[in-house]
């Protein structure tokens, strides 16, 4: 529209973000920056500019695309990390074998990755490996590995919720009109971002069993959830009336109250769901 010349009157710089929400050790400035321009004049024009300012240092893309796709697989590969503790988590359940006993015991191997499973959310890992996919299809090539990874991680709201309705069931609860209560919203702990959080899944599937749900997290205000998601939340008392408790997302908060603390929102026999594990062994009826 402008008549400009890409290249010849307008240039092009990139450098994808590496920004990890909620983390204030790795930072803009300590986390090396990648870099790149669509000439190589602009590159080092780019990666100067950069360098001025990133402590950590610059690696000079030798183009955009190169730099965009090392963002892509960065996410790409804690995607599919994350799958694969999600999928032996849902065979270890069956095999009556808890999950994060197995990753404790292979995590004594020096250069065993400590992935753990859980809910997949954020405006990153769970969105990228989709700009991947979709190019790869468009040039002809299916990818397989990529694609199941997100199915196995997309598929985790409803398998929380099945494991949770059947030790309900177990439990002597009639599902549907039970209260339940989801502690934590947001897609990380101690953030309150909530861009693509799969906990909506887990609250949108209890209903569709017709449950009562209740939300809270103490980091973000229900009129962003009412909002973003159509949730109102909820200032959840501990007074006994829950049928069930699951701890989605381990804020600070939470990580500061026992066993004891949560099963005070519960009736007798409710059933309390330590979603990413982070209870000792044997303080909740489930975990992943």
């Amino acid at each position: 529209m402008s008549g400009l010349r890409f290249n010849q009157d307008f240039y092009a710089g990139s450098s994808p973000e590496r920004i990890n929400p909620g983390d204030k050790e790795h930072r803009v400035t300590t986390i090396m920056k990648v870099t790149s321009g669509s000439t190589p004049a602009v590159a080092d024009q780019v990666d100067a500019m950069y360098a001025d300012v990133i402590t950590a240092g610059t690696h000079k893309a030798s183009s955009i695309k190169v730099a965009e796709a090392a963002k892509v697989i960065e996410n790409t590969q804690r995607d599919l990390n994350i799958a694969l503790m999600n999928e032996l988590s849902m065979i270890f359940g069956r095999l009556g074998i808890d999950t994060h006993e197995v990753l404790a015991a292979a995590g004594t191997k020096w250069n065993f990755m400590p992935f753990k499973p859980g809910l997949v959310g954020g405006h990153c890992i769970g969105v990228d490996p989709y700009y991947l996919t979709h190019k790869a299809q468009a040039i002809g090539y299916h990818p397989e590995i990529i694609l199941a990874g997100r199915r196995v991680n997309d598929g985790m709201g409803p398998h929380v919720v099945a494991e949770l309705v059947k030790k309900m069931i177990k439990a002597g609860h009639t599902v549907a009109h039970a209260r339940v209560l989801v502690l934590g919203f947001t897609f990380k702990e101690n953030c309150p971002d909530l861009r693509n959080t799969r906990v909506i899944d887990v609250v949108r599937e209890l209903k569709e069993f017709g449950c009562s749900v209740d939300v809270s997290d103490p980091w973000v205000s229900s009129e962003e959830t009412e909002r973003e998601y159509g949730i109102s939340l909820t200032a959840a008392a501990s007074n006994g009336n829950y049928d069930a408790l699951t701890l989605a997302v381990p804020h600070r908060e939470y990580m500061g109250m026992t066993a004891g603390d949560f099963r005070a929102y519960l009736k007798d026999e409710g059933v309390l769901f330590d979603l990413k594990g982070v209870l000792p062994l044997g303080a909740a009826d489930l975990r992943l």
